[in-house]
């Protein structure tokens, strides 16, 4: 099969190889893989594993073998998984675990952006508890987790806050009715419930002084890749706030992931959660792509299909 791995070679670091076919074990089904999606994640596990390392965590495709454990869905079911950085390639085997069926009409291009970012979105406002007539600050909203975080949170009840860099990156969650806080200078004005952080840095800092007492900072990225650093009095002046770390891959570990991503799927099919995706590329074409993430060229998912 063909699969895409990390390279030293060449730029952005990947590049497309032969390797044998994967083995499926017990709990697991071999996928042919139809579409893949892009995460930061993908892109940081890239940086940091040897040359010829396979990648991917968003797959959606058909199941083509079994899981010889009697587990998961039947050959022909169209399915979407959260692979073992295993998932950009023409073949993938991944665990019945991690999978959910495709509701009719959810097309793989459309499943494929879901899984990462989906779970971490729908991970990160469980831990806030309830929702309804909160208010919830998110920022790098216009990322892949960002519109998702919104959607979710809006059916809940919730009101949105989105923080983006400018009005043309949250374009299309203002579509969704959902409001903007715009630009690097100060905080929203406004104290919010729940804080939902993908940036780190300054920007966290920033938002996180605008929580309530008793409110929720869930943190799940660091793109800015700067130390945590809050305000002297982060905790007195707010009693009862929590910071806390949502790390997807240890997550799943402790969730019902296939059910979750079940329920996303079937959100999607309803058309009450609606993946923003920026950017559609034929995986030969996953360099350019790669760089049009890495240079904030696009907003949401960046989704290769095969």
């Amino acid at each position: 099969m063909k699969a895409l791995v990390t390279s030293a070679a060449v730029s952005p670091g990947i590049r497309l190889e032969s390797l044998p076919d994967p083995d499926p074990a017990p709990g697991e089904v071999l996928i042919e893989v139809r579409a893949v999606a892009v995460n930061r994640a993908d892109l940081l596990l890239a940086a940091r594993r040897p040359p010829g390392s396979q990648l991917g965590l968003d797959v959606a495709g058909v199941v083509v073998r079994a899981a010889p454990d009697g587990t998961g869905p039947p050959v022909g079911t169209p399915v979407a998984a959260l692979a073992a950085s295993t998932g950009w390639a023409q073949l993938a085997a991944v665990r019945t675990d991690r999978l959910a069926i495709l509701p009719e009409g959810v097309e793989p291009s459309v499943a494929a952006a879901v899984p990462v970012a989906g779970l971490t979105a729908l991970y990160a406002l469980q831990r806030a508890g309830w929702l309804l007539a909160r208010t919830v600050l998110v920022t790098g909203a216009s990322g892949g987790v960002g519109g998702f975080v919104a959607d979710l949170a809006a059916a809940a009840g919730a009101s949105v806050l989105g923080w983006v860099g400018s009005p043309q990156r949250g374009a299309h969650l203002v579509e969704r009715g959902h409001r903007l806080h715009i630009g690097d200078g100060p905080p929203p004005g406004e104290a919010v419930d729940l804080l939902i952080d993908s940036v780190g840095g300054t920007v966290l800092r920033d938002a996180f002084v605008t929580l309530r007492a008793g409110g929720v900072a869930v943190v799940f990225g660091n793109t800015v890749r700067a130390d945590l650093v809050l305000p002297p009095d982060w905790g007195h002046a707010r009693p009862g706030v929590r910071l806390e770390h949502l790390f997807l891959l240890d997550e799943v570990e402790r969730r019902n992931a296939a059910d979750d991503l079940s329920t996303l799927l079937g959100l999607v099919a309803d058309g009450r959660l609606r993946p923003h995706i920026g950017l559609r590329a034929d995986w030969a074409d996953a360099g350019s792509a790669i760089e049009a993430l890495l240079e904030r060229r696009v907003t949401g998912r960046v989704v290769l299909s095969l």
